[in-house]
């Protein structure tokens, strides 16, 4: 399962999956290092950090705020 962090509150990474449900985990399950936008992976009954994937989401997203204030 791919999950996005949304946000960091109360002790917990309030996730949001491929398929737009939010999943709270509590921060002692995380990796360490675990900030807004990180997108993890939970394998095995262990999350990961996929930062190949988080690294693409953000230059996606840097590109299309690019091209809509560039007009």
């Amino acid at each position: 399962m791919v999950l996005t962090v949304d946000r960091i509150e109360g002790g917990f990474a309030v996730c949001e999956t491929d398929y737009m449900k939010i999943i709270n985990i509590p921060l002692a399950d995380l990796p360490a290092g675990i900030h807004e936008g990180s997108v993890i992976i939970k394998s095995n009954e262990k999350y990961i950090v996929d930062e190949e994937d988080e690294s693409e989401r953000r230059a996606k997203l840097f590109a299309l705020q690019n091209s809509i204030f560039d007009e």
